[in-house]
């Protein structure tokens, strides 16, 4: 039998590799033992002990992709009492969308988008470290039901209302923008589809009054429900919330700040008919269109933003469909045409001074992303500059 070199040298490396393992010292107890009679094998055959309402230990590794390594809390179990600032929250849910689904992973897919970043990190144009400012926490994701869209809505619901309704880490000088005149965290949310932003509005508005909303978005989102000539539901019968009617519902239920104090920003998506527009401005938007930025500029599209929300509190929404598609392609309805991952970064890094009360980064779906998670990444450094504008600015009244 005729060997070739190359397996003659492979079976040296191999008969190294045993050499040198065979000289490994393991711990005592462990492989080596002196005596194996003495190994405890109902601990070392027992499951995994049930942890699920231990806390994490904030000083020892936990093996977890949290946003931006924002530390974990059991934010609903045995963390509850613990105090913080911003809550990061997953949503995964995506039921109520109309083309592509996916969006269920969206949070995970931000946070492993955002493994680079970290919320002790100084963020060189916004000139802030967020955990100078910030206690931000990580609080993994709601659990929502996948098979009734009711359901899962009110589980985020009450979930992002339990965080609101404590109190915050840190207090203020001056006195808090809130109704009870306290500091409560601020919740940044991970979806999911846009439908989120309905249960979210909700608590948001209940702490603080109606909110102006900076919507990003391709679409406008607030379409009105009607029935259709021909269509599937039957006369009486309720047409559900989807991602692109919440905004109405958010209208008729009064969590929109009054006089026309909410902008959508990006809009480029086609219509039905010229009422939809009509009805946008009954429903109290303005828009700015993406051509916009090309018009007047991010500074004149900034500009238009800050006329219009004024120094009413602000949730910001962003629908990472604003992006143009050659940047951010993983999501469910795509348009040509969109704002660039830099136009995005400074507008937002130019609203500074606006009172970011909330926000919700969605319709991230990872299954349609490249190979080099460009839409994950660009969705969480966008969650970044949202957390730097939370530390700029905190929810206090002017003097």
């Amino acid at each position: 039998m005729v060997f070739s070199s190359r397996l003659t040298a492979a079976a040296f490396v191999a008969g190294q590799a045993a050499h040198a393992l065979a000289s490994v010292q393991y711990p005592v107890g462990v492989v080596n033992s002196g005596s194996h009679d003495s190994l405890n094998f109902t601990e070392i055959f027992a499951s995994v002990p049930d942890m699920s309402n231990a806390p994490w230990e904030r000083g020892s590794f936990h093996g977890l992709t949290t946003f931006a390594r924002a530390a974990p809390l059991r934010c609903f179990g045995a963390d509850a009492e613990t105090n913080y600032d911003v809550a990061v929250v997953g949503a995964p849910f995506d039921t109520a969308t109309s083309f592509r689904p996916g969006a269920r992973f969206g949070p995970n897919g931000i946070r492993q988008g955002s493994r680079r970043l970290g919320v002790d990190r100084i963020n060189v144009p916004a000139k802030v470290r967020i955990s100078d400012h910030l206690d931000v926490v990580d609080c993994g994701d709601v659990p929502m039901v996948m098979t009734d869209n009711k359901v899962a809505l009110r589980q985020l619901e009450l979930a992002n209302a339990a965080l609101l309704s404590r109190t915050s880490l840190r207090s203020y000088s001056g006195k808090s923008i809130a109704k009870d005149g306290k500091f409560h965290p601020r919740v940044l949310t991970l979806g999911g589809d846009h439908t989120i932003t309905l249960p979210l509005l909700r608590g948001v508005a209940s702490v603080y009054g109606p909110v102006s909303v900076i919507h990003f978005d391709s679409h406008l989102d607030t379409w009105k429900p009607k029935q259709m000539p021909g269509g599937p539901w039957l006369p009486g019968e309720e047409i559900p919330v989807s991602h692109g009617s919440y905004f109405w519902y958010a209208y008729k239920e009064g969590l929109l700040a009054p006089d026309n104090a909410n902008i959508h920003v990006g809009i480029r998506g086609a219509i039905n008919s010229w009422t939809d527009y009509d009805d946008d401005y009954e429903f109290g938007w303005v828009i700015s269109h993406a051509e916009d930025v090309e018009d007047v500029g991010w500074q004149g599209v900034v500009k238009k933003i800050k006329d219009t929300v004024g120094d009413n509190p602000v949730y910001i929404t962003l629908d990472i469909d604003v992006i143009d598609p050659s940047m951010a392609p993983a999501t469910g309805t795509p348009e040509i045409g969109g704002i660039t991952t830099r136009e995005i970064k400074k507008i937002l890094q130019a609203l500074s001074g606006l009172k970011i009360v909330g926000a919700d980064i969605v319709e991230v779906a990872p299954g349609y992303d490249t190979q080099d998670e460009i839409t994950q990444i660009a969705a969480a450094n966008i969650g970044w500059e949202i957390l730097a504008l939370m530390a700029k600015t905190p929810l206090t009244q002017q003097e």
